[in-house]
């Protein structure tokens, strides 16, 4: 065994002393095994070159083009930026483009004729150009460098204002993704990366720039927008992206409900609504925007019902036909609606008051979550009350229903509820078959119920169902 000459100790632990005495040297050996381990993780801003990305001029809006060149020869930076160059860069053909400067909004809004200042907690501008506006952000910075505009927060941590403005790679680091991080430009024909986005697209992963725990506290809604993004490009949300999820997730009850109804279109009724919401169960994210849902889950039929209507709603947006959150909520929200109408009967309430009670309780919790615009909630109704109505079928009452102005909805709804098993089938084939049939047919199919006993309104309290005994004479 080979000694040192000082006490007997080993010449390797001597050297380690010396190490630990220096603190710099093992800053500097920490900051080179992260290195390592992160290869991923550029050290600076990579410059893809024209010849190493896809994207070509010809799939961007004229009027993005227009508003660049336009602030470019203002003598401002302008570039392309988000989901636009993320959709271009995985050979999709995107409809919104986003234009990032370094001038002020009112130093842009000179620029344009028409153009608006929009927003108070972000911001931006609104420029016109023929019939398409292009949102125009200015870089943001980080907070401590704001001195002249307003970063404010709520006690959550949640950003209420954050109009502080900064450069190109300040604003690549306070955006939310590393793969909306991207940004093209058209001097030179270049995408500037400052966080790796590129190297995310290639892998398929949504990964959050910084601390995800403290971004999803500044604005809870990263949390959806991790799920939707996921959702709508089939990627895997990055491990450290995903573990604060579900911790967090009672956040989402900051948010102002009118701005979550916003954000639930995007999630639902973008063509990947069932998609999206496997993931916003798995991340404990529903719970917190449609309670009342996730409580009645527990039965398969509501289950069932649910995936149905999203999946319906997906194919829809998929043949490019007409789709309303009327039917969608209506379907989300119906089993605590039903659950909540069977208590009420159970404790003797006829069948039609019941329903109306139970959806005007079901729909107050909801508008605590999030808003719905009466243009929406009106129609939704609609649909519900119909469900006890479709039954009834004698006389002139057929025709009269089919004549509603929500009784395609209100049918296709019932069709939803044979097919998850919530109810027995074969009152949607009459309704089908009633509205395939001529004059003479559809007689024939109301003969028919009428000669079964069928199609009468039943249960007390309702309209129709008792007769009136005779005067005495």
């Amino acid at each position: 065994m080979v000694e040192s000459a000082s006490n007997g100790i080993p010449p390797r632990h001597i050297a380690l002393a010396a190490v630990k005495t220096d603190s710099r040297m093992l800053n500097s050996l920490i900051s080179t095994i992260k290195r390592w381990r992160k290869p991923s993780e550029p050290s600076g801003p990579r410059i893809v070159p024209r010849g190493d990305h896809n994207i070509s001029r010809k799939e961007i809006s004229r009027a993005a083009l227009t508003v660049m060149k336009r602030l470019q020869d203002a003598g401002f930076e302008a570039y392309i930026v988000g989901g636009g160059v993320r959709d271009l860069m995985l050979g999709g053909h995107p409809k919104d483009f986003d234009v990032a400067t370094d001038a002020t909004p009112e130093q842009a809004k000179e620029l344009f004729r028409g153009a608006r200042i929009v927003g108070r907690r972000f911001r931006i501008l609104h420029a016109r150009i023929g019939r398409e506006i292009i949102e125009v952000t200015t870089f943001r910075g980080h907070h401590s460098e704001g001195e002249e505009h307003e970063a404010q927060q709520s006690e959550h941590g949640m950003l209420l204002r954050d109009n502080v403005y900064g450069d190109l790679a300040s604003d690549a680091a306070r955006r939310d993704f590393t793969v909306n991080a991207l940004y093209y430009t058209t001097k030179g024909f270049e995408v500037h990366d400052y966080t790796g986005g590129v190297h995310d697209i290639r892998e398929r992963l949504i990964r959050m720039i910084g601390d995800p725990a403290t971004r999803y506290k500044e604005d809870p809604v990263r949390m959806l927008r991790a799920v939707r993004f996921a959702a709508k490009l089939d990627f895997e949300i990055e491990e450290h992206t995903a573990t604060p999820l579900k911790e967090l997730a009672p956040l989402l009850r900051n948010i102002a409900p009118a701005r979550l109804f916003d954000e639930v279109l995007k999630l639902l009724m973008a063509g990947h609504g069932e998609r999206t919401f496997e993931l916003l169960r798995q991340y404990r994210l529903w719970e917190h925007l449609f309670p009342g849902n996730a409580a009645a889950l527990k039965d398969p039929a509501a289950l069932e019902l649910t995936r149905l209507a999203l999946r319906n709603t997906d194919q829809r947006i998929r043949e490019d036909r007409r789709v309303t959150p009327a039917f969608l909520y209506g379907a989300l929200l119906w089993p605590a609606v039903r659950n909540e109408q069977q208590h009420l009967q159970d404790h003797g309430t006829p069948p039609v008051p019941a329903l109306a009670q139970a959806a005007q309780k079901v729909v107050s919790a909801q508008l605590t979550h999030t808003a719905i615009p009466k243009r929406f909630s009106i129609p939704m109704r609609e649909i519900w009350d119909l469900q006890l109505r479709l039954p009834q079928r004698n006389g002139n009452r057929a025709q009269r229903l089919s004549e509603h102005p929500r009784f395609r909805a209100a049918y296709d709804f019932l069709l939803l509820r044979e097919q998850c098993g919530e109810i027995e089938p074969g009152l949607g084939q009459w309704w089908t078959d009633f509205q395939e049939a001529d004059e003479e047919g559809r007689a024939q199919l109301v003969s028919k119920v009428q000669r079964s006993g069928g199609g009468r309104r039943r249960g007390r309290g309702s309209r129709g169902g008792r007769r009136r005994r005779p005067k005495a004479e």
